[in-house]
């Protein structure tokens, strides 16, 4: 039987000056997903595309780092990040992980809103096999709570000073 935990968490974020451009900035795809992950862990594989390595995590006696490939898709107004493939390094082989991730931003008159929702499938490995389910799900679904609180801390403080930043930058961008 598969563990499966998810979570998700909704962003607001009010903008106070330059809010006309936020559209615009939203559209700046690369900088834009530079400023909501940690460029150190990120890898631009193409067009939309993208590789971020996830701080390394310990869940009990394991340390686990995923390895999420995302793509971008721009609409007016909007961007959206599907994780579309993942590797789990640090279990050894683990037949049927699965994660979800769909999140998106959108700009709105009184700045940027939105929500990410990250779910996580997977089997019981082997070195936890005396821990109960319902301990496993749970410590899951808090990890994944920490992982998206940890981005949303990081989006409110980082992407408020990008956009500052953007928005004082030469016209040319």
């Amino acid at each position: 039987m598969p563990l499966a935990f998810s979570a998700s968490q909704a962003l607001q974020l009010s903008v106070k000056q330059h809010a006309d451009q936020l559209p615009a900035y939203l559209d700046d795809e690369e900088r834009l997903i530079g400023a909501l992950l940690d460029p150190s862990q990120l890898e631009k594989l193409g067009e939309g595309r993208y590789r971020y390595t996830v701080t390394r995590l310990q869940v009990f006696q394991l340390q686990i780092q995923p390895v999420v490939e995302l793509v971008a898709r721009r609409h007016a107004n909007r961007i959206e990040l599907e994780a579309v493939d993942c590797e789990l390094e640090g279990l050894g082989i683990v037949d049927d992980f699965q994660l979800s991730l769909e999140s998106w931003l959108e700009a709105n008159d009184q700045g940027v809103h939105g929500e990410a929702a990250l779910a996580v499938s997977v089997s019981q490995p082997s070195l936890l096999k005396l821990i109960p389910v319902k301990m496993l799900e749970a410590t899951g679904r808090s990890l994944l709570a920490g992982i998206l609180l940890g981005i949303k801390t990081r989006v409110q403080q980082q992407l408020l000073d990008d956009f500052e930043a953007w928005c004082l930058a030469p016209v040319g961008r």
